[in-house]
């Protein structure tokens, strides 16, 4: 692959200055890679709790984006057998139960993780009513390659 573990990013207007959104319009990858779906994760932890959740606050969007891409990378390496990680995710959807409260701190943890839109995988935020339990306020389920 060209330059990333995801494969090669496609921007229509490559010399246009980046900006704050990272994420490119579309990636493409080699046929002979491993493909995995990642399911909807949330910030459920192992002990039955949910990270940026604390009773009688607001949910933290950060703490809850920090989480489930820090769960991501571990179910990619898992799935791999350890040859591959979140910087293998080729595409993303990012729910939101609060749009346009929670956005900029989602993208604010998004943009920790990948650096520049030519390493991030392609990416869709959608705005949704709920989500299966009323602490989520973030969730999100991507496809990994990973050479094989």
């Amino acid at each position: 692959m060209t330059g990333s573990p995801n494969g090669q990013a496609f921007l229509l207007n490559s010399d246009a200055p980046e900006g704050p959104t990272r994420f490119p319009q579309a990636r493409s990858v080699p046929s002979n890679s491993r493909t995995t779906y990642v399911s909807g994760i949330a910030s459920l932890l192992p002990d039955g709790t949910v990270a940026g959740a604390e009773e009688g606050q607001i949910p933290d969007v950060r703490k809850q984006t920090e989480t489930i891409l820090g769960t991501i990378d571990n179910i990619i390496r898992g799935a791999s057998d350890g040859n591959g990680s979140i910087h293998n995710l080729i595409d993303a959807v990012v729910y939101l139960t609060e749009m346009e409260r929670d956005y900029a701190g989602m993208h604010e943890e998004w943009n920790k993780v990948f650096k520049s839109q030519m390493v991030a995988p392609a990416r869709a935020t959608i705005g949704v009513k709920n989500l299966p339990d009323p602490r989520f306020v973030v969730e999100v389920k991507g496809v990994a390659i990973v050479p094989g």
